[in-house]
């Protein structure tokens, strides 16, 4: 898929970090097979040099700060400055992951505590500094060597979180969106950020078909493999451009699909993207 994303001129590849498939990308459960995100990035940067390459997103809950920064700056170095790392929280869903692998999954208001923290504590070591410590980041002296510079992305869609990036993050990520509820959330985040730019960015499954006839037929498939559509986006391609470029109007710098049906769908979704 990086090989094909490279060819045809897309900016970057992202990957999740979940230790199983998760529930929005059947087959999923603790019985599908999942690789490691920090390797397979690793190995989509020595191998497809000229990509960016990210989490989308790694949670606060599965490394320590210190590791994360270690891996976020190698995985930098390897993909010549070109790595974004997107950390988020996780949900309920998350729980089950956090039990079988044996991470504890603390509160909401604890993990939202700890995203900020680690983005502070991130940024600190990317710059040469220590990090002092705080309530859920311990003190990081440091140094990291090679030190690294990705770009620290927050994803997540409530004001709480919204909140984190305006104030730390490099960017923020709003997954599975529709236009006009990504608009209103880039408008807060703006109004939240103040001075700071803090760019909005989108993320999403979507199945795009040529034309209605093809998506009619790809739908079809859907509901014969008993899928659902819930959080999908879905049109043709015609309005798969027509919705990019109301991204585009509220702010997005980035638009990250996961294409969902066959294997040309990234064709497809290549070429109605307006540039």
């Amino acid at each position: 898929m990086a090989a094909r994303a490279r060819a045809l001129g897309i900016d970057g590849v992202f990957a999740p970090d979940h230790l199983f498939p998760p529930v929005f990308y059947p087959p999923s459960g603790p019985d599908r097979p999942s690789l490691e995100v920090f390797s397979v990035l690793a190995a989509v940067a020595a191998r497809e040099p000229g990509l960016h390459v990210g989490t989308l997103v790694t949670r606060v809950t599965l490394r320590a700060p210190g590791i994360l920064a270690k891996q976020a700056a190698a995985l930098d170095a390897m993909s010549d400055g070109r790595a974004i790392i997107g950390i988020g929280t996780g949900d309920r869903a998350s729980s089950e992951e956090h039990r079988r692998f044996g991470f504890p999954f603390p509160p909401a208001a604890d993990r939202l505590a700890a995203l900020e923290q680690t983005v502070e504590a991130l940024h600190a070591l990317f710059g040469g500094r220590s990090w002092p410590g705080g309530s859920h980041v311990p003190m990081l002296e440091g140094p990291l060597l090679p030190p690294g510079e990705p770009a620290v992305w927050v994803g997540g869609l409530s004001d709480a979180v919204l909140g984190v990036a305006a104030r730390v993050a490099d960017a923020w990520n709003g997954w599975g969106l529709d236009a006009d509820a990504f608009a209103d959330r880039a408008a807060t985040l703006l109004e939240l950020a103040g001075p700071r730019i803090v760019p909005p960015t989108w993320a999403g499954i979507a199945l795009v078909g040529e034309d209605r006839s093809d998506l009619d037929r790809l739908l079809g498939l859907r509901v014969e493999r008993g899928l659902s559509l819930d959080g999908v986006w879905s049109g043709t391609a015609e309005e798969w451009g027509t919705f990019a470029d109301r991204l585009g109007a509220a702010g997005a710098t980035w638009c990250i699909v996961l294409p969902s049906g066959p294997p040309d769908r990234l064709d497809v979704i290549a070429e109605a993207t307006p540039r």
